[in-house]
């Protein structure tokens, strides 16, 4: 079990989420008893990762629901739409926002009283399926890997992006804990530095040994042959197996590519939108240009530059070795095979 917290903690009746803008410096839990918080609190970046804002949200709806009904008991379910539109136009990438809405609403129509006690254990059932699907990725993604592995990730896919575990990270953990893995490199992931303030803090909480790089340097990197694998998490998958990740898994993936190294996505089923054909169907988010004309509340770039910061790019699912999901592993994706895994569910 990982030693990291929880990124999103339901306690006391309230929702409580691990502000990752403050790590690795400070670990503050933010309390929340709003919805309209929550999506903010998403917006923000408060709480990140597909996983985690998923959960979030389906909390979210609880929290939501809570307060229409002691306000508006027989119509609580018109009351909660504004906070529904709310949570799921917080950010438009992840899949699984909109997929754990969607979720908590099949409920609804079933409920009569206090929707509260069905909501919060079906928030607290997706919570836990996510732990366990992440054990069970963890397993898979190291099955694929041989020994003496020298393993490179991006952004942060573990235990603060998810349920708990991880998802990338899992299956760096489960191989580390089996002995597999030798070297583990995290590249710092600009401009948030999720690399450099998660992932190498998640990994040194759990005592595996982690170098930072930066991003330039991955190419001289696997030209020295020192990665077997690039391993990360995914925000969306579409239909053919194209990936969207946190911004640079592309240049990543065509570095791979080039120097012989082997590409491995790791994501839930529930981040895999069989509604979208391509990548090139996906809503790419774009944030504020401050993020990366400002690192830590400091400008770091000439005044009035012009900048643009797409949080998100799109991989080819010709470029990927393995789809690591709870449900199997689907080599060198096609549409064909992301059918016959998700027929298989």
């Amino acid at each position: 079990m990982s030693n990291t917290p929880y990124a999103v903690q339901w306690q006391q009746a309230q929702l409580h989420l691990l502000d990752q803008r403050k790590l690795p410096q400070e670990k503050v839990m933010l309390v929340y008893n709003q919805a309209a918080e929550v999506a903010q609190a998403i917006k923000d970046m408060v709480v990140r990762g597909a996983p985690a804002i998923g959960i979030a949200a389906a909390y979210g709806v609880v929290l939501a629901a809570k307060n229409a009904y002691q306000i508006h008991a027989d119509n609580w379910r018109d009351a909660i739409q504004n906070d529904l539109q709310q949570l799921a136009q917080a950010r438009p990438t992840a899949v699984n926002l909109v997929w754990a809405l969607q979720r908590m609403q099949t409920h609804f129509a079933k409920i009569s009283g206090d929707p509260v006690p069905i909501l919060l254990q079906e928030a607290q059932k997706i919570q836990q399926e996510d732990i366990s699907a992440n054990y069970t990725m963890g397993q898979l993604g190291s099955n694929l890997l041989s020994n003496n592995c020298r393993v490179l990730t991006h952004c942060n896919a573990g235990a603060l992006a998810t349920g708990g575990y991880g998802t990338a990270l899992g299956v760096i953990r489960y191989a580390w804990a089996a002995g597999k893995i030798m070297q583990v490199y995290a590249d710092e992931t600009r401009p948030w530095l999720q690399g450099s303030r998660l992932t190498a803090w998640e990994l040194l909480e759990d005592n595996i040994p982690v170098t930072l790089i930066v991003e330039g340097a991955a190419a001289t990197l696997m030209r020295q042959q020192r990665v077997d694998w690039v391993i990360v998490g995914a925000d969306r998958i579409t239909a053919n197996g194209d990936v969207a990740n946190k911004i640079g898994t592309y240049s990543l993936a065509v570095l791979a590519r080039q120097h012989g190294v082997k590409m491995m996505v790791v994501a839930p089923i529930s981040t895999i939108d069989m509604q979208l054909a391509d990548g090139n169907q996906i809503i790419i988010e774009e944030r504020d240009p401050q993020e990366i004309i400002t690192v830590a509340g400091k400008t770091i770039a000439p005044q009035n530059v012009n900048a643009w910061n797409p949080a998100f790019d799109v991989t080819p699912a010709a470029l990927i070795e393995a789809i690591v999901t709870e449900k199997g592993v689907v080599m060198q994706p096609t549409i064909e095979k992301m059918q016959t895994l998700l027929s298989s569910t």
